[in-house]
């Protein structure tokens, strides 16, 4: 008689569930680690920090910047933003 020192006792199945959890939270950690940083937009970094890739501009800010670099005149600004909607 083994009085207890089995395979079968129940702290054995406490070892299995145990087993389980600590390969479920190992599991989260590579996915979290794998994912950490990553924005909603794609890019990576944390928020509040400047991304090594650039949001997407929208076609107002891109006329902006070709009038600021002086890529266009005053009136081609205008007449884009009146094509944009934007006039005024």
């Amino acid at each position: 008689m083994m009085w207890g020192y089995g395979f079968n006792t129940g702290w054995m199945s406490l070892l299995w569930a145990l087993a389980v959890i600590a390969l479920g939270l190992v599991a989260f950690l590579v996915i979290w680690a794998a994912t950490a940083g990553v924005r909603r937009d794609g890019s990576r970094g944390r928020a509040g920090e400047p991304s090594e890739y650039p949001v997407r501009s929208t076609p107002r800010q891109i006329l902006d910047e070709r009038y600021a670099k002086g890529e266009l005149t005053t009136e081609e600004y205008r007449e884009r933003l009146a094509v944009l909607g934007e006039g005024q």
